[in-house]
């Protein structure tokens, strides 16, 4: 009998596999550092190139060599903010008690849009909400390839009196990918996958493809699990069913450059199904979920990594490759 489920997929590692609710992710938790800072940012996913770079993890067979690393390039235009949200904890869970607007982009066609004053903030006591978060809003018009905002709240760390200080000082100014990151950081990257449609399980779940005797196809399960003769059909058995446009976070990857200067980046004929880069960017060490165009959030790690303690200091690079990737397939 061939092997239910191969170990490089797994059908119970995600439950339900189903469609993401919208085109960019959703957070849900955040890393409670003791800094004040905003804990997250939004780029678009530009496309992969490499460069070399010498190795500075302290533990590493090639420790001081030059090596070569794949990179994806994130485009990062500045944000703004669009709200102030304020939450009183209420049995367990936050219940918003009060949300201030400032003026924000057309494009979001937002019913409660009335601006606010600085002196709305100033008569808000801390001390009487749980937690304070934002809504922010990204600005794609500066990069020319779609018109709408993505609008999503995001959260802020430090002490409640901190976190009110920096909305009242970013209320009417954006926010830059350097007030959030800098070179050498590590963070979560949060996607929505490259859709697939309906596929069978043998793309789905990874399936082994039967012997070619076998009867009722050869890319179906194996074995549909017990409780057959009843009836029942176990859940975990391999099926067809939607596969990608799922929402997944890849954790602790490392922010290797933040630069503003496209033309350091920008291959011959610009990156393939993207075009070029227009302003700020930065340069992830290896691979993220989703295609490209896609926004994708980047925010503060929110588990440990022995990488981050040994090597917070930002790799230097050598060389970034800029070979057309025009003829690429």
């Amino acid at each position: 009998m061939p092997k239910p489920v191969s170990p490089r997929h797994g059908s119970m590692q995600f439950w339900p596999r189903k469609r993401a609710k919208r085109i960019y992710p959703r957070l849900r938790s955040y890393s409670k550092t003791k800094e004040k800072s905003i804990t997250g940012f939004m780029g678009y996913k530009a496309g992969m190139t490499y460069v070399m770079m010498t190795d500075n993890y302290k533990h590493s067979i090639t420790k001081g060599e030059e090596i070569r690393v794949p990179v994806t390039v994130v485009e990062c235009p500045p944000m703004r903010i669009a709200a102030v949200r304020f939450y009183k904890e209420n049995n367990k869970y936050m219940e918003l008690k009060k949300q201030i607007n400032f003026k924000v982009n057309k494009q979001l066609k937002r019913k409660t849009n009335i601006p606010a004053s600085k002196e709305q903030l100033d008569k808000i006591n801390p001390d009487d909400f749980d937690e304070i978060t934002i809504l922010i809003y990204t600005q794609p018009h500066l990069i020319k390839f779609k018109k709408k905002p993505e609008l999503f709240e995001i959260f802020i760390s430090g002490s409640k009196e901190e976190k009110l200080a920096l909305v009242k000082e970013k209320s009417d100014k954006e926010i830059h990918i350097n007030d959030v990151f800098k070179a050498g950081n590590f963070v979560d990257v949060h996607a929505v996958t490259k859709g697939k449609g309906m596929q069978g399980p043998v793309k789905r779940f990874g399936i082994n493809l039967k012997p070619h005797k076998s009867e009722k196809g050869r890319r179906r399960p194996g074995s549909l699990g017990p409780w057959v003769q009843q009836g029942h059909v176990m859940y975990r058995a391999a099926f067809a069913g939607q596969t990608g446009y799922h929402q997944r976070t890849d954790y602790n990857k490392q922010i290797l450059k933040i630069n503003n200067s496209p033309e350091d980046i920008n291959p011959k004929g610009g990156f393939r199904s993207y075009g070029t880069v227009k302003g700020e960017y930065l340069l992830i060490k290896g691979s993220i979920p989703g295609p490209k165009k896609r926004g994708v959030i980047l925010t503060k790690p929110i588990r440990e990594s022995k990488y981050e303690k040994e090597s917070e200091e930002a790799p230097d690079i050598h060389y970034i490759s800029k070979g057309s990737q025009q003829g690429l397939r």
